[in-house]
């Protein structure tokens, strides 16, 4: 009996402290959760766009709720109520805090048709610009600053954008792939790769090669693979590490695929 009322006094304690802490918090103002969702006629008339319409207005809305909160922080300061000043700070934070995406992938934006043919001296030097950017990120395989890596990423995607006819977009969608692949985003990656080899059939880097190993080893799409890892052989510079791999992995999933044959 005599731990129990302990028990209890204890937890009482803890929700006085508790409470303490948090004055003037502003939980009682925290907007109840219907009340955060946009009225489903607004949802509707913004879905109606194309995705790039769409994730427009979304990114102009998330920097206008920014701009707001930034605005409520200096109303609070000006004025000196430091309650809501609190507020304000901490519904900031969270919102830095928040993962936030960019959505739109430009080697899916820029479609297949894309020609790299002409030499521009801007692209070049934004293609130079991204690769010191993703150099900066470290040379490590597996430790490398993250938001580098992404910075990098976002100025090939401009690149990209900026200059489709450009003779280096194949280097940049390799490159971008290559950032991808780090990250694990292996759909993505491939995509790229694809977008490269498109751009431009002769383009130096070995994006069948990478475009299958993908495919083989994480995307579990083994006839697609051993159609590029038998292009990457005869069409690509590989080091003799990538050779060998391509090479016996043509050999085992040409037999894979023989006993299935037989099987039938």
């Amino acid at each position: 009996m005599a731990r129990a009322s302990l028990t209890v006094v204890t937890i009482i304690l803890l929700n006085i402290l508790a409470g303490c802490s948090d004055v003037d918090s502003g939980r009682s103002q925290l907007l109840p959760a219907r009340l955060k969702t946009a009225p489903q006629a607004e949802v509707a008339r913004i879905a109606k766009g194309s995705e790039a319409d769409v994730v427009e207005k979304m990114a102009a809305d998330r920097q206008a709720y920014r701009n707001g909160l930034e605005s409520l922080i200096e109303y609070y300061k000006g004025i000196g109520n430091n309650m809501k000043l609190g507020w304000a700070k901490d519904e900031l934070k969270r919102l830095d805090d928040m993962p936030q995406y960019s959505y739109i992938v430009e080697a899916g934006l820029g479609g297949a048709d894309l020609k790299a043919t002409a030499s521009i001296n801007e692209a070049n030097y934004m293609y130079q610009d991204a690769l010191s950017t993703e150099k900066q990120a470290g040379q490590l395989l597996v430790v490398k600053n993250e938001n580098m890596l992404r910075l990098a990423l976002d100025k090939y995607n401009q690149l990209i954008k900026k200059f489709p006819t450009s003779d280096k977009i194949d280097a940049a969608a390799f490159r971008a792939g290559g950032i991808c692949e780090y990250f694990r985003d292996y759909t993505i990656a491939l995509l790229y790769y694809q977008r490269a080899c498109q751009w431009n059939p002769k383009t130096p880097s070995p994006v069948r090669f990478k475009a299958a190993h993908i495919l083989d080893e994480y995307l579990h799409r083994r006839a697609e693979a051993l159609e590029l890892y038998q292009q990457a052989v005869k069409m690509e510079k590989l080091d003799q590490y990538d050779t060998e791999l391509a090479q016996r992995r043509i050999g085992e999933l040409t037999k894979s695929g023989e006993k299935l044959e037989e099987k039938k």
